[in-house]
């Protein structure tokens, strides 16, 4: 493929920026790459494993001159990162992320973005529960979904060159508007961790007077669990914080079926039990043919980050 943009900069060289910039260098989708970590100690790691073409000591040297920057932060550090690049923004680049919250970082970001800059928010639906430079992997994107979340006036161009940009990364890739988006990954992601690292939770407290019997004898449901439940707590807490009403309101339809559930089991209604069980296994069955998980075990991640 052609190069996309001549220079894109990465803040944040985490999974997903080191997995962009591998799957950029996979397809020469990108002249240079340059990104920027606030740990040192990062920063060492990213330049020892060659994980872009140029590590930068600051934002600002690294987003200079650059046709895209892609924040790779946090949510809750993204607005004080665009105020501090926005000066040193060229004018007709585009700014965008890779925040598993859209209004939140809309809201944050928004406000500094510089006339002449595009700001298209944007969301890969990929990654493992490993973080740090050293997790990435070039094929992390491949037949995933990224979700656009352009808002106010954005240059159908810049949106046209983003989306070709995941695209050739391997991305299946939509538009989506913020509050939607928030919403729906409430349903799909972020209730499901919060319920992981609640069960998680339980168990570790059960594991202090069984003498570590949980934790021996996991079966596959509770090990898929911990791989969730493994994640990046800065990451997920910001995540909870940010994306607060959409998960609050998904937690309380959880509540209700799980009462549902009880009341089945107590009562002892199997049929219940079984046609609850029957309809969500469907839901599996769709995912699969969606292409968006395999029918392996491990999550079908036997291969890269297992």
């Amino acid at each position: 493929m052609s190069v996309i943009y001549p220079r894109v900069a990465l803040i944040g060289l985490g999974l997903i920026a080191g997995s962009m910039s591998l799957a950029m260098r996979r397809r020469g989708l990108a002249g240079e790459v340059t990104g920027y970590a606030r740990s040192d100690a990062t920063r060492e790691t990213a330049r020892r494993i060659g994980l872009v073409d140029r590590v930068c000591d600051s934002a600002a040297e690294a987003v200079a001159d650059a046709d895209l920057v892609v924040l790779c932060v946090p949510v809750g550090a993204m607005g004080a990162v665009a105020e501090e690049i926005a000066p040193h923004l060229k004018p007709g680049c585009t700014l965008s992320d890779v925040g598993s919250v859209k209004r939140a970082v809309i809201d944050a970001v928004g406000p500094h973005v510089p006339e002449g800059v595009d700001f298209i928010p944007a969301h890969p639906l990929a990654g493992t529960e490993h973080s740090g430079p050293e997790s990435g992997f070039a094929t992390l994107f491949d037949n995933r979904w990224c979700l656009l979340v352009p808002e106010g006036d954005v240059r159908p161009e810049a949106l046209d060159r983003l989306r070709a940009l995941w695209e050739g990364m391997g991305a299946h890739v939509d538009e989506m508007e913020a509050d939607h988006h928030d919403l729906v990954l409430a349903v799909t992601s972020h209730a499901p961790h919060l319920i992981a690292y609640t069960m998680v939770g339980v168990a570790d407290d059960l594991r202090r007077v069984t003498d570590s019997e949980v934790i021996k004898y996991s079966a596959a449901g509770f090990r898929d669990f911990t791989r969730i439940a493994a994640s990046d707590p800065t990451m997920w807490r910001d995540v909870f914080l940010s994306n607060k009403d959409a998960t609050l309101e998904i937690l309380g339809r959880f509540t209700e079926e799980l009462f549902a559930l009880q009341r089945a089991i107590r009562t002892g209604d199997g049929e219940h039990l079984f046609d609850y069980f029957t309809r969500t296994r469907a839901i599996r069955r769709g995912i699969i043919e969606a292409g968006q998980d395999t029918d392996a075990p491990d999550f079908g991640r036997a291969a890269k980050g297992a």
